[in-house]
């Protein structure tokens, strides 16, 4: 019975929150394709742009936590649903800035709107799926995030293509064709997702009935290491120590992401061949999502996975700056989006497997937030050292620090594995 379960709600729940987070994805980053030819257009330097596009995780920041827990408190299907919904709408509105404020303006109030997308599909997930099957059901959600670079930056490149029609910059268009389907699948979101398993009516009854006791007594064995109120996992040290950790990978993730393009256009290269290169270390990183998140399923092992995703992160970054050479750089950008795009999955068996209910979503939302910041610090810190030097070899090596970092404090802080087993009845098989 249980792999007959999981398999009806992963097809079921999986690939559709996946598709949301792609759109998520793609219009968070899009504004590294826009910068193309919207810098130029608006004056920008590498500074500001950096300055826009890392102030969207203020924003992010500081609605993270009353947003989760919003979701908790409302359900996740209108949630999400508002979410999406908000962020679309602000993302198509990015067609309209004309100077470096409105820029900046409408970054920060995108950020607020999508603000608990992240760490409410998260905790959904955790609604849905017993701990020995979430690393691989997050991995699977989060390939979204490579697919959407894989698909969206070719994509993006021949958007910008569209520059001229109906008097409409290539940028611009940009905006608009990437935020109206998110308005569009935000109102689908209504009517497809359910909030928990005891809502499940697709579900046979002794299917939900199983599904129901599995995870409560998942539940039971956290709570029984340690019940923690919202205040407590707000302020647990453990809870910032990965708030601390995260921050590494959203550094290497986000401060990558937005200048990839830029870095890949100084080959000399289209914009739509930009597009093309841009995604071959996305592709790369489907694969490292989804594979290497199942091994750690199968291993029963977090901690030295997770260290080892960080430091392979790390090492492709720092080593990219060795290889001017186009293909060789190319080539260590890779190996960094193997262990770049694993991490996530990993990490976050981290904190669901010693937080549950309120705590779970603000203690989630926290580290998120926390670990977002990085999206301002990393983006802003590349333009800058790009100015200042004139390439982006101290930019990536700046970046390559924190996954190294990260994978420090992983080893350091440790895991105990026994909060992930629970007590299953052998009526359950």
């Amino acid at each position: 019975m249980e792999a007959l379960v999981i398999s009806k709600v992963s097809r079921r729940i999986v690939p559709f929150v996946a598709l949301c987070y792609f759109l998520c994805y793609l219009d968070r980053v899009n504004v590294g394709f826009a910068a193309l030819q919207m810098n130029k257009d608006l004056g920008f330097t590498a500074t500001m742009f950096g300055w826009g596009a890392g102030i969207f995780f203020f924003g992010y920041f500081f609605f993270e936590v009353p947003s989760n827990l919003a979701l908790e408190r409302f359900g996740a299907r209108l949630w999400i649903a508002r979410i999406m919904v908000t962020w679309g709408l602000l993302s198509a509105g990015m067609s309209l800035i004309w100077n470096e404020a409105s820029f900046l303006v409408l970054r920060f109030l995108l950020g607020a709107a999508e603000a608990g997308f992240f760490p409410g599909i998260i905790l959904f997930l955790t609604y849905w799926f017993p701990s020995y099957y979430r690393a691989r059901m997050v991995g699977r959600f989060m390939a979204a995030i490579p697919i959407s670079t894989v698909i969206g930056a070719p994509l993006s490149g021949w958007i910008l293509g569209l520059d001229g029609v109906w008097g409409l910059a290539g940028w611009q268009w940009l905006f608009i064709c990437e935020g109206v389907p998110t308005v569009l699948l935000g109102l689908v979101v209504m009517f497809y997702l359910t909030d928990g398993p005891e809502k499940a009516d697709w579900l046979a009854a002794d299917h939900r009935d199983w599904l129901i006791d599995r995870l409560r007594r998942e539940r039971m064995v956290r709570e029984a290491h340690g019940r923690h109120s919202l205040w407590d996992a707000l302020r647990h040290p453990r809870v910032l120590v990965l708030g601390l950790i995260y921050f590494g990978t959203a550094a290497a993730g986000y401060g990558l992401g937005f200048w990839l393009p830029t870095i890949v256009k100084e080959f000399g290269v289209s914009d739509l061949q930009t597009g093309f290169i841009t995604a071959i270390p996305y592709v790369v990183g489907v694969a490292a999502v989804v594979i290497w998140p199942l091994l750690s399923d199968r291993m029963h092992e977090r901690k030295w996975n997770t260290a080892l995703a960080f430091l392979v992160a790390a090492s492709g970054l720092a080593l990219s700056t060795l290889f001017p050479d186009p293909v060789h750089k190319m080539t260590m950008l890779c190996i960094a989006a193997v262990g770049m795009f694993a991490i996530a999955p990993l990490f976050w068996t981290l904190p669901t497997a010693f937080l549950s209910g309120t705590a779970a979503a603000g203690g989630i939302a926290l580290i998120n937030s926390i670990g977002n910041l990085a999206g301002f610090a990393a983006p802003y810190a590349m333009g800058y050292l790009k100015d200042a030097t004139g390439g982006f070899t101290a930019g990536l090596l700046a970046v390559a620090f924190f996954p190294f970092l990260s994978a420090i404090l992983v080893l350091i802080l440790g895991h105990n594995p026994a909060l992930e087993r629970g007590a299953v009845p052998e009526a359950a098989h």
